[in-house]
């Protein structure tokens, strides 16, 4: 029974050590490295977009912010004039 053993385990470090299978394996973690990198560079191309995104939508909300800043200071101006018009004939 030991002998049996010692050959089945003598066949198994021959399978293991061959080049065959040891190209093998340097071949399947190579791909599976290979993945990774380009799932990470498909990540990085998600975020630049959704960055990219963020960024003409923080402009657009900024630029809406300053022409509704600017066109409700028009407008206090001219309700500040026609208050002290009011004000001038009321008084008159």
């Amino acid at each position: 029974m030991a002998h049996i053993t010692e050959s089945v385990c003598l066949r198994i470090r021959t399978a293991v050590n061959t080049p065959k299978t040891t190209f093998s394996m340097a071949a399947v973690q190579r791909e599976t490295i290979q993945k990774q990198i380009q799932q990470d560079w498909a990540n990085r191309e998600y975020i630049e977009v959704i960055t990219g995104s963020i960024k003409k939508i923080t402009d657009f909300l900024n630029s809406f912010d300053m022409s509704c800043r600017s066109r409700l200071a028009v407008l206090n101006e001219k309700l500040t004039t026609l208050e002290r018009r009011v004000e001038y004939l009321e008084a008159r």
